[in-house]
């Protein structure tokens, strides 16, 4: 793969940008501080903004690497104010594949807007990165989560039974993923 950082991505309702410190505030109001969107992720929800904080400025940091990925979703109405996350998690460069994770605050859900973030992101791995595998997972029981992987043109590859552990603990992992030759 040709890492090149995360860049900017627009799309037609959103812009895909680079976290600055500045979004802390943003982050726990709008998502990492509800129970409710961290449910079924691996990260606790974050008790203070402090939390937030800290967890932004380990992002920031993180992008002098050229192998990290990390952007926030922001909706063009909105301004700057970010509504979400979307990123790499995993990465395999023996078989360019890249695993996304991605979350969105509750009052954004159910309006195509982590589908449309998901695409961007996908298109953005094939075209720029030269990835092969883009694969994802969710727990059994956010089946939402998978519909978001099926609007963007993943397949279902398979359920591993109690194979993760997330805020709900043990967990079984649905497997979706998309091949640049499936485009």
């Amino acid at each position: 793969m040709h890492h090149c950082g995360t860049q900017r991505i627009e799309t037609e309702r959103l812009i895909l940008r680079r976290f600055v410190r500045e979004d802390a505030g943003a982050m726990y109001k709008n998502w990492a501080s509800d129970d409710l969107v961290t449910k079924y992720l691996a990260w606790p929800t974050h008790s203070d903004i402090g939390v937030s904080k800290y967890v932004i400025e380990q992002w920031v940091n993180s992008y002098a690497d050229e192998n990290s990925y990390n952007w926030a979703i922001v909706l063009k109405e909105n301004g700057e104010e970010p509504i979400g996350s979307i990123s790499v998690v995993e990465m395999k460069e023996s078989i360019s594949m890249v695993h996304i994770g991605y979350c969105i605050g509750r009052a954004w859900w159910h309006q195509g807007i982590t589908s449309e973030a998901l695409k961007a992101v996908i298109d953005f791995f094939f075209d720029k990165v030269g990835a092969n595998r883009i694969e994802a997972r969710h727990d059994s029981n956010n089946p939402n989560s998978g519909s978001v992987m099926k609007k963007c043109g993943m397949r279902y590859e398979g359920t591993l039974r109690s194979a993760g552990r997330n805020n709900q603990g043990l967990c079984d992992e649905c497997y979706y993923g998309i091949l640049k030759a499936d485009e």
